[in-house]
């Protein structure tokens, strides 16, 4: 193992640790930035998911694990640890496997980091690592609804189902990420606290001002979507809209099994510009040539079980948003957002949002909302909720409340 060095070692007690189902250096998620966030609050490690080193030969370039585990300081107050593991580490013959590794990966690199422990927060359904750290608080983050998403996920909703249930029973407390989530545990007999995703509202603020990508030549007023492109987005609006003569604006990767004809004839409209997956630092330019942000996804158990993201960074950038029916945008309870069902009535509430056009009271409006979902505040009600429950006497769970 390769780890941090001696000269690095002070100022981690207190320390979280967020065991996170996304990769550090990877596209900046819902981990990543409450990770940011928390460690201005206080020391934080934050903990790849575990991967085994062969799964770089599946990603077409892009780096994957290194050889071996590695912990790393990032920065002063946010460390990371990389745990390597046998292939296939969520399948039922290796899923334990892959638990007892990373449970001493854990103990290994608090120890390393001479730390003392106040939580672990999880967001692993599948991996039971409450109790690696001697933590006062242990900390399931629901985000999804990892049953019904199972097959999109590629993982056994069986397996899946009895093993969430045993981490989410250990803990001491679960933030839930969405009002359909928090709801699901509610039925199961336990006491989530909703704190749904938030936004880097400061990351959007200067879209007006970024340079215009010169891969985009679309003639306004334009419609966008930022995001992955699969089984999660109702083709058919993206269809309908582009099937209008409306600019149609894609920015993100394309899962090549996903409907490969429509999607390829859908692209090839003289109307819509595919560029692909983008760096984030590439996003501002892409947003500002969109008028209308589109968040299409369609009616399926993960998808009701989401916090989508682009909701709020749309109104980050003061672009307008139409999204289909999701309960977490009827959580956002704001007529900042177009709600629609349908092609044809998807397509409608894109045109309305485009015939209103882009005020400058718009635009701060839609930017204010979103500053009141930051990460910021996320992040401070997540250490509140820890701090409440390590003071908590007699108890293992914070009462169901919902932060606003």
């Amino acid at each position: 193992m390769s780890g941090a060095g001696r000269g690095e070692r002070a100022g981690w007690d207190g320390l979280i640790v967020l065991c996170a189902t996304t990769e550090y250096g990877g596209i900046r998620m819902g981990d990543w930035h409450l990770a940011s966030q928390l460690s201005r609050l206080g020391p934080v490690l934050f903990v790849d998911p575990p991967a085994s080193s062969l799964a770089g030969l599946r990603r077409r370039g892009r780096p994957g694990p290194p050889a071996r585990p590695s912990l790393s300081v990032i920065r002063p107050g946010l460390a990371r640890l990389t745990p390597v593991v046998q292939p296939f580490p969520a399948r039922r013959g290796t899923v334990g496997v892959t638990t007892a590794l990373t449970r001493g990966y854990l103990r290994w690199a608090t120890s390393r980091l001479a730390a003392s422990v106040t939580a672990v927060i999880s967001g692993w359904p599948v991996f039971p690592v409450f109790g690696s750290c001697s933590e006062r608080v242990s900390v399931y983050w629901a985000k999804d609804d990892y049953v019904g998403g199972a097959g999109l996920l590629g993982l056994d909703p069986h397996l899946t189902g009895a093993r969430e249930r045993a981490v989410a029973g250990r803990a001491d407390l679960i933030v839930a990420a969405n009002p359909l989530v928090a709801g699901l545990w509610r039925q199961r007999g336990l006491d989530p606290l909703l704190i749904p995703f938030g936004t880097d509202a400061a990351a959007f603020r200067g879209v007006d001002q970024a340079g215009r990508p010169d891969d985009v030549r679309l003639p306004a007023p334009v419609a966008g979507f930022i995001g992955h492109i699969n089984d999660r987005v109702d083709l058919a609006l993206l269809e309908e809209i582009a099937a209008r003569g409306r600019s149609l604006l894609l920015v993100g990767p394309a899962d090549p099994r996903f409907e490969p004809r429509r999607f390829a004839a859908l692209t090839a409209a003289p109307n819509v510009t595919w560029v692909g997956p983008r760096p984030a630092a590439a996003l501002p330019g892409y947003l500002r040539v969109i008028d209308v942000g589109l968040v299409p996804y369609r009616d399926s158990a993960f998808n009701r079980g989401s916090f989508p993201l682009k909701t709020l960074e749309y109104l980050a950038a003061g672009r307008a948003v139409v999204s289909t029916d999701l309960p977490a945008t009827r959580w956002l309870a704001t007529d900042l957002v177009r709600i629609a069902a349908g092609p044809a009535s998807f397509a409608d509430q894109v045109d309305l949002a485009v015939a209103r056009g882009r005020s400058p009271a718009d635009i701060a409006l839609r930017r204010q909302f979103a500053e009141a979902h930051s990460w910021q505040r996320r992040a401070a009600q997540v250490h509140a909720a820890i701090t409440a429950c390590c003071a908590a006497t007699g108890k293992t769970t914070i009462g169901y409340r919902e932060f606003n």
